[in-house]
């Protein structure tokens, strides 16, 4: 396989990229946004996450890996788009399928046409039936096949290499010989299966998570009414062998854990009710949060006779990245700022230096002036913060940064 198209230079697709190129194969990548195929080719990465600058710098250099806004021909084309929303919570495969169609007319006979993008059960027959539409020529004549990714932001360049895949193609020989090319730099082990168990098995792994966190988010609220440390709680009922609660934060984010799920529940709505449940339990935390910052706010201003300064620290889906997708402490900060406005919010995200929406300030001018602080991202810095610091402010902690035990 002397050549690799990959569609789509985000989150999953560039580390992918580099990654193959690091193996000395030619990629070729693919992505509608000029800026971001600018700053590729001068090999940097858009984003941030460890260790990927200095790889995308030397496949650059070497030849290896080059960005553009179109495809060319190759022997392997990957999707790796995006796959958002579309009306209530119904996966949009349109981006797909429009990669799908853009790199038809460079297929030929016994190229491997791989999708990584999350997508509903079906979709690898779909686009086979797209390509073949659009090809009649090369019916049964290439390798489709679909793997999911299976990755933690932060620490992307490590589990791309050394985490288990599944890989299901429409045949046997599809999925063998997306096992052969996946071999080349995947250090975990490949586990063969079909398109559709591939597909279904991501939604699964995400919506199993989701469901576990809704768990420990629905005992912090019973925790709450009942005057009971959360975590506390957790850590002894986790002393017995066979159970494991997660810790609860101010809701789910991220681009599989909060989205996932719905791609399950949309196409089977009356058999997943545990699921549906569970995401609807992991939204309403984030509202439960925004709410107790409203009361904290309220009771701080009949105590002292004015309106407080709120610091709302993290905007980040988890700790220590800067993706904001589909963040539970946005939408929080957005909340907070569309009911009382700008005036005596405080946003601090060390990890971005500036956003659209926010206005973004250091984390020392922020408890300096703040009289309520509050917790909703458990980053690094954060946690080493002097308890000193944060004498007579009212604090609200919702992620176990500051304390053994959080509200």
């Amino acid at each position: 396989m002397d050549k690799v198209v990959i569609v789509g230079l985000g989150y999953i697709g560039l580390p992918t990229a580099a990654l193959i190129a690091s193996q000395k194969i030619k990629v070729h990548g693919v992505d509608v946004n000029e800026e971001t195929v600018r700053i590729i080719n001068q090999g940097k990465a858009h984003f941030l996450e460890p260790d990927l600058d200095q790889l995308i710098n030397t496949s650059v250099s070497k030849g290896f890996l080059t960005a553009c806004t179109s495809a060319v021909e190759a022997n392997v084309f990957m999707i790796v788009v995006p796959t958002p929303f579309k009306g209530d919570h119904e996966p949009d495969i349109s981006f797909i399928e429009e990669a799908t169609k853009s790199i038809s007319p460079y297929l030929k006979k016994g190229d491997l046409y791989i999708i990584e993008s999350t997508s509903p059960v079906g979709t690898t027959e779909k686009m086979r039936d797209c390509i073949f539409s659009l090809r009649p020529d090369l019916k049964n004549e290439i390798n489709i096949a679909y793997c999911p990714e299976r990755v933690l932001p932060g620490n992307i360049m490590f589990e791309l290499v050394n985490n288990d895949r599944v890989i299901g193609g429409i045949d046997d020989n599809s999925t063998k010989l997306a096992c052969e090319f996946y071999k080349r730099f995947v250090k975990g082990q490949l586990h063969e299966t079909n398109s559709r168990t591939a597909e279904l098995c991501k939604l699964v792994e995400n919506a199993s998570r989701d469901v576990q966190i809704a768990f420990a988010n629905e005992l912090s609220l019973i925790c709450d009414k009942a005057k009971i440390d959360v975590l506390h709680l957790i850590e002894l009922a986790n002393k017995h062998p066979r159970v494991n609660i997660l810790k609860p934060g101010c809701g789910v984010g991220g681009h599989c854990i909060a989205v996932d799920p719905y791609f399950i529940s949309s196409r089977f709505p009356l058999e997943s009710k545990i699921i549906s449940t569970s995401r609807q339990i992991n939204n309403y935390k984030s509202i439960w949060c925004f709410e107790k910052i409203l009361d904290t706010r309220a009771e701080y201003k009949n105590h002292n006779n004015k309106d407080p300064i709120i610091a709302l620290l993290g905007l980040s889906f988890k700790p220590d990245i800067d993706d904001l997708r589909e963040s539970p402490a946005c939408f929080i900060a957005e909340k907070v700022i569309k009911h009382f406005g700008e005036e005596g919010i405080i946003i601090v995200e060390p990890y971005i230096n500036d956003h659209p929406n926010f206005r973004i300030k250091l984390l020392s001018d922020a408890i300096e002036v703040a009289d309520i602080v509050v917790f909703l991202v458990n980053h690094s810095q954060f946690r080493r913060l002097d308890n000193e610091l944060l004498k007579n402010k009212s604090i609200l902690d919702f992620c176990g940064a500051i304390s053994k035990y959080i509200n």
